[in-house]
């Protein structure tokens, strides 16, 4: 039978053990946030593209996100393939306003006619991006809507099948039965990985709701990964998460300025109300368009302009 003595030699001895292997968790885990941090910081130093513009000339006074000021933010899907710049298939304007804790969703039909700003034509809005990238679609965009654009989300479509393969895949709740490219689509709930997210989200001409069925689908592709990247289960794959992110998303927003939104936007996300844009189809020598008439623009602006809070 040990002496008193040593029960306590053995006792210290345990808890030098567990003290010894509680800092060996500490400095793993702090070895994983730095790695995590890291990973992180290098992708958003890569999707970092500022614009020559330093604000839109539209805005008549600064917005400061640390002040938690309205803003708007435009996502971009180009269709990007080597060789060819690509267009803007998918264009969906995102009016942030913390004060109501809401986002006001606005997704603009590709087909829109409208003046390509730089270009001194009447064309289609998708174009915008082939003809002057970026900046030529934002212009594009503020001229059609009447509002200031302050930070754009570019996403390449064709490599946005990486994105989805990153977060293992994604699961989406299909509403139209269909088969494109040959991949079949059933009702209900469905598993897709990067290929099939990409043939689910491009496909319009079997939708009767046509465009505005497929930007659904897109829509439900990005939330789905959102949903993903953001669970337990796809900590270990940051690495993968980051690098795809880095290789198809460019945007003028720095890190910090993703940080602060985190901080003080995280509200109004919970709250998005989609926009719905009434426009009618025509043919204008042998082209098809979407004309959106005079008194549906100034709907549309004054509903996002009260968003953002803008005093003219």
């Amino acid at each position: 039978m040990g002496t008193r003595a040593d029960k306590k030699k053995k006792k210290r001895k345990w808890l030098r053990v567990v003290m010894f292997t509680f800092a060996i968790l500490i400095v793993a885990v702090g070895a994983y946030a730095y790695s995590v941090y890291n990973s992180l910081t290098t992708a958003v130093d890569t999707m970092h593209t500022p614009l020559e513009r330093e604000k839109s000339e539209k805005r008549t006074e600064d917005i400061s996100l640390k002040k938690a000021d309205p803003f708007s933010v435009a996502l971009l899907g180009v269709d990007q393939r080597p060789g060819d710049r690509g267009r803007s298939d998918t264009m969906i304007v995102l009016a942030v306003n913390p004060n109501t804790n809401s986002v006001k969703m606005l997704s603009i039909p590709r087909d829109t006619r409208t003046e390509i700003v730089g270009r001194g034509s009447m064309d289609k809005i998708n174009h915008a991006y082939a003809f002057g990238g970026v900046e030529m679609s934002l212009d594009s965009i503020e001229n059609l809507l009447n509002i200031p654009i302050d930070y754009y989300v570019q996403i390449n479509m064709e490599g946005f099948k990486d994105i989805v393969d990153s977060v293992g895949g994604v699961t989406v709740q299909n509403d139209l039965e269909f088969t494109y490219e040959g991949t079949h689509f059933p009702v209900g709930e469905i598993q897709l990985n990067g290929e099939k997210a990409l043939k689910f989200s491009r496909m319009r001409y079997e939708d009767p709701r046509g465009d505005f069925g497929r930007q659904q689908r897109q829509r439900q592709i990005i939330q789905a990964v959102i949903n993903e990247g953001a669970s337990l289960s796809s900590l270990t794959n940051y690495g993968d998460i980051f690098a795809a992110l880095g290789n198809n998303v460019k945007t003028n927003l720095t890190f910090n300025e993703m940080v602060t939104i985190q901080s003080k936007y995280r509200e109004a996300a919970k709250s998005i109300e989609q926009l719905q844009v009434t426009a009618q189809g025509t043919t204008i020598n042998g082209v098809s368009y979407q004309l959106i008439s005079d008194e549906e623009k100034a709907r549309i602006h004054q509903v996002l302009e009260q968003q953002l809070e803008i005093n003219n």
